[in-house]
Parts: structure tokens; C-alpha cells; sequence
């Protein structure tokens, strides 16, 4: 089952051989060089780690900086485990993408764009009042609990608040293309996050 990591480029449109339109979403995913492999016996559990995006580096600790050394790699942003996937990789190695294939069924993990304090109509798809005859209830939530019994509100009532800016998984997108040329990946769909955003890539096998 092959992982890989990936910054999301934007959305385009493609036309296929039968001439059909399909919307993609255009990742640059990979080289991830292998910087760790997690065994049983040593960590506990299995795993391999992935790093991706190019860094100074000024911006890493030492730690960080050594730690990348032992796999030969350039000091890079992003690293990344991942337990099911990825096996019979080894240390050093380079993950791009050729070890996925056109067709396949992928899913994406990233963070969604943030969308600051919503109410709870736009967040949570609640109808609005009456907008006639001098209602002043359109879009406020209306009751939220009981006054006499339980007296307070319960806990996990859909209210306003922060919409977006959280880890969100996209299962079920279909590759379309690959170039492996210049690591890029077509995606049909969209994919969580705004442009130039941080995105993993599993197998939805």
C-alpha cells in the first residue's frame, strides 16, 4: 500500500480519451526520502517515516538536523509516519511517485481552510426564521435548553464558533494522471486545504 507526501498546486481541468471533462486537483508529491523505519522490536510497533519539502537550515534544530543526516537527507520541513503502509521499505530510500498507478483509489489527509467564527447557519446548515413581519429571529439559533429541567444547556449542542482549520481526511479520489517527470499527481476532486498546503497521500485499498 503506497503513502507519500504532497503539496497541493490548485485545481484544473483535464480531457480524457473519451472526451470527457474530469476536475482534478494538481499535487506535487514527492521525492520523500526514508529518514526512519520504526520496527517492533526496537520502537514497539512498526512504522516507516517520510520527510518532504525543502528547508534552511537555520529553521531546524540540531536534533532535527542530525536526525536527517543518518538517513543522507537535505533538511526538509515536513516529517511523517506511517504504520500500514510503505512496507519492505528501507533507510535512505526515495518514495515518488512510481509506486502508485493511474486509476487507483487514493485518500487525502490535510488541514481545511480556516474560515474564522461562523454562525450556526454557514457551520452547521441550521434553517433560518421567519424574515417577515418584524422577526427579529433570522439567523440566531433559537432555544438551546430547558429552563426549568435540566436548567443549563447539554453538553455537544451545535453552536457558533471556529469553522474550519482542522485535520480533515478526503477518502475515495481517483488518480487520474502521473508524471513522473516532474512528481506531479492529478487527483480527481477536490482536496482538503488552500493552495500551497501540506497534504499526506494512503492507499484506499
Amino acid at each position: 500500500m503506497p503513502a507519500i507526501l504532497a503539496k497541493k498546486l490548485g485545481m484544473t481541468q483535464v480531457f480524457q480519451e473519451d472526451g470527457t471533462v474530469a476536475r482534478v486537483t494538481v499535487l506535487q508529491a514527492g521525492p520523500c526520502p526514508v529518514t526512519a523505519v520504526r520496527t517492533t522490536e526496537r520502537d514497539g510497533y512498526e512504522a516507516v517515516q517520510l520527510a518532504y519539502g525543502a528547508s534552511k537550515e537555520k529553521h531546524l534544530t540540531r536534533a532535527e538536523l542530525g536526525h536527517l543526516k543518518k538517513a543522507d537527507a537535505p533538511p526538509m520541513k515536513h516529517l511523517v509516519e506511517f504504520r500500514d503502509e510503505l512496507p519492505g521499505v528501507e533507510l535512505g530510500e526515495s518514495v515518488t511517485v512510481e509506486s502508485f498507478e493511474v486509476g487507483t483509489r487514493v485518500k487525502i489527509s490535510g488541514v481545511s481552510k480556516g474560515k474564522g467564527f461562523q454562525g450556526t447557519i454557514k457551520r452547521h446548515n441550521f434553517s433560518s426564521g421567519p424574515k417577515s413581519h418584524g422577526s427579529h429571529n433570522v439567523r440566531a439559533p433559537g432555544s438551546i435548553g430547558a429552563s426549568a429541567w435540566p436548567a443549563r444547556v447539554a453538553k455537544g449542542i451545535r453552536g457558533p464558533g471556529q469553522m474550519g482549520n482542522k485535520r480533515v481526511t478526503q477518502p475515495g479520489l481517483e488518480i487520474v494522471s502521473l508524471d513522473v517527470k516532474e512528481n506531479l499527481m492529478l487527483v480527481r476532486g477536490s482536496v482538503p486545504g488552500p493552495r500551497g498546503s501540506f497534504v499526506e497521500v494512503r492507499s484506499d485499498g
